[in-house]
């Protein structure tokens, strides 16, 4: 339960708490000490909430930079990309193109997954998460058990299966 907190505020510790719990391929990040870039596709939803969140942290040894954009090609190398487009047509042209690179897609439309996103959530009274392995290992990304333990749905084997 988070009571009365913005949304955006559990969505952006989500994000930063998705570098921890989620294995990049070595080859996603230019350089040993290149920081994490954090990307927001479409119309952003948080504000300065983002920066506040990120602000100061590392993980991994790595720092966190932000970075907003309408369109994909605007965008810098990133390792997670909230796709915010409310669009169904153009958030599924930017995870078509996102889908061979080891790029974390996260967002909140109903057929996220389906559509080829790795993490969709839900906030309202509680988080609700959903997962698509397959996409996720097909571009090299691990998510650790412990995050898989608290997520509501996955998506494997082409199959969705509810996990509480």
């Amino acid at each position: 339960m988070y009571g009365k907190a913005n949304p955006g505020q559990v969505e952006a510790a989500y994000l930063r708490n998705f570098a921890h719990y989620v294995t990049w391929p070595p080859q996603a990040f230019a350089e040993d000490r290149s920081p994490w870039n954090i990307c927001i596709l479409g119309t952003d939803p948080f504000g300065e909430v983002l920066e506040r969140t990120f602000k100061g942290r590392t993980e991994q040894a790595r720092t966190f930079e932000i970075f907003r954009a309408e369109e994909l090609d605007k965008l810098p190398p990133c390792q997670i990309v909230f796709v915010a487009y409310k669009d169904g047509a153009k958030r599924r042209a930017a995870l078509a193109e996102l889908k061979n690179r080891p790029v974390l897609t996260v967002g909140d439309a109903p057929k996220f997954l389906q559509e080829g996103g790795i993490i969709r959530f839900q906030v309202e009274n509680y988080v609700e998460m959903s997962v698509n392995l397959d996409q996720a290992r097909s571009v090299s990304l691990k998510i650790q058990t412990k995050m898989l333990e608290v997520t509501h749905e996955v998506l494997e084997n082409g199959v969705v299966r509810k996990q509480r």
